[in-house]
């Protein structure tokens, strides 16, 4: 069975701006590549600056440059101290961070792992430092999103929402995968919405689900026995039941596919509901 993407490290985008959404993303990030023995690596970009005419350009650029080599260095800083056998290094970038991150280092990445303040729809598409919707979108590599820290119980697994697409099985496999290292547990989670015909038609309906979600996780128990993988299938909106899901759960993920609105961005409307509803990690994974 194909396991996806096999990047040589994990990317963490860091904010130059001081947020706990940051420091949420950056521990995330350095436990990640420690369970995965993979090396770190925190990248900053600066965007463009829209006025390079004006006399204050100068000292404005060198004052953003300023701040993400110390975010950087304090980020860096932070890992070494709480992971001192994690090889870290760092990479300041000019540039549109969503393209830089997305054209240059999610191509050597395993994954990519960013925060989030929670920004309104239009302020994550359009805010230059704003790079959750277009890295999750187009970045070739499964994206984690960190807006607050899981909190995980003796129960907690990785929650993925199945719905029979080339992406969600993207998605189980590399659930089951991150269970294994992590492990947890797998709960595979189809939601439809009812037919507003009969009792009849809906039994058949989740009958067929049930079936097709069988199949799609059939075979990652016997190559991770060490997985515990449930699976349900409910009636609902896929955003309100995956979040729904999301409360107890160690992360969320979802299989990304579709073309958005925004200059031919591929990213599901479930997934982009995710992005704001879910109370746990979301993760990202390309087909």
């Amino acid at each position: 069975m194909t396991h996806g993407t096999t990047g040589s490290e994990i990317v963490v985008g860091v904010d130059p701006d001081p947020a706990e959404s940051s420091q949420f993303a950056l521990d995330w990030a350095a436990g990640e590549a420690a369970r995965r023995n993979l090396p770190l690596r925190l990248v900053v970009s600066i965007p463009p600056l829209h006025d390079t005419q004006h006399v204050d350009t100068v000292p404005h650029y060198l004052s953003l440059k300023s701040q993400a080599e110390r975010a950087l260095a304090s980020a860096s800083g932070t890992v070494v101290r709480r992971w001192p056998a994690l090889p870290v290094t760092t990479e300041l970038f000019d540039g549109m961070p969503a393209r830089v991150i997305c054209r240059t280092a999610a191509r050597r990445a395993r994954l990519v792992v960013l925060g989030s303040r929670r920004l309104s729809g239009p302020a994550e598409i359009f805010s230059a430092r704003s790079v959750v919707v277009p890295v999750s979108a187009q970045a070739d590599c499964p994206v984690v999103v960190v807006r607050e820290p899981a909190h995980p119980t003796a129960e907690s697994a990785l929650v993925v929402g199945v719905d029979g697409s080339e992406s969600s099985r993207s998605a189980v496999a590399f659930a089951v995968e991150e269970a294994s290292l992590r492990h947890a547990g797998v709960h595979a989670l189809w939601a439809w919405r009812r037919p507003a015909v009969s009792l009849r038609d809906e039994a058949a309906g989740t009958a067929e689900r049930r079936r097709l979600l069988a199949e799609t996780v059939a075979g990652w128990a016997e190559e991770y026995p060490d997985v515990r993988i449930t699976q349900d299938v409910v009636s609902g909106h896929p955003v309100e039941e995956l979040a729904r899901a999301s409360a107890d759960a160690l992360a969320v993920v979802a299989g990304r596919r579709g073309r958005g609105g925004y200059s031919g961005m591929r990213l599901g409307s479930v997934v982009h509901g995710l992005l704001h509803r879910a109370t746990c990690p979301v993760i990202t994974v390309p087909a």
